[in-house]
């Protein structure tokens, strides 16, 4: 490790998280061969190179240095993640091979039986968001308001319009059932 990198490596020891930026930088290629080596998909490969600078980070003063350089470390950390990660997938894989093939069945429909989603669904869309967020959601008026960058104000008429055009809706449904 050179003289710039020993800074580095100390500036991570520290907790500058723009130190562990530098050696991502440095080693990430070297890191990415040896996982793409070891794995089978690319994605899995990068998941592995991520889980070692994030292991390196949270260890960072238990990391043994090799001649002042923390890539011995991280090639063995790339190595660990990348079988647990291959063992986690053909684990999936097996489980999917035991699961029965669904024949082409059309996705489950859940219909809306009360029809309240529907007419949710026929509010504009400025009474919408806000019977979505202080409603169905639970947020006070005030965070509504912030949320949707609106005065208190607008959020309460907007809401008791909505509740009364709701209201409207579902009693003429109500009428229509009965």
């Amino acid at each position: 490790m050179s003289e710039g990198d020993a800074a580095v490596w100390a500036r991570l020891c520290e907790g500058q998280e723009s130190a562990l930026t530098e050696l991502f930088d440095l080693h990430q290629a070297r890191l990415f061969r040896q996982a793409g080596r070891l794995l089978t998909t690319r994605e899995d490969a990068k998941d592995a190179v991520s889980i070692a600078f994030f292991e390196l980070w949270r260890k960072r003063e238990a990391v043994r240095l090799v001649d002042g350089s923390p890539l011995p470390w991280l090639l063995n950390t790339v190595s660990h993640s990348a079988r647990n990660l291959e063992r986690s997938s053909r684990r999936y894989r097996a489980l999917l091979a035991r699961t029965p093939a669904v024949r082409d069945q059309p996705a489950p429909a859940a219909p809306d039986e009360s029809g309240v989603l529907a007419a949710l669904k026929r509010l504009p869309a400025r009474e919408q968001s806000v019977l979505v967020l202080t409603v169905l959601e639970g947020y006070p008026d005030r965070v509504a308001a912030e949320t949707l960058g609106i005065p208190i104000g607008t959020v309460k008429s907007r809401q008791a319009r909505a509740k009364a055009k709701l209201r409207h809706e579902l009693a003429a449904m109500e009428g229509a059932w009965a």
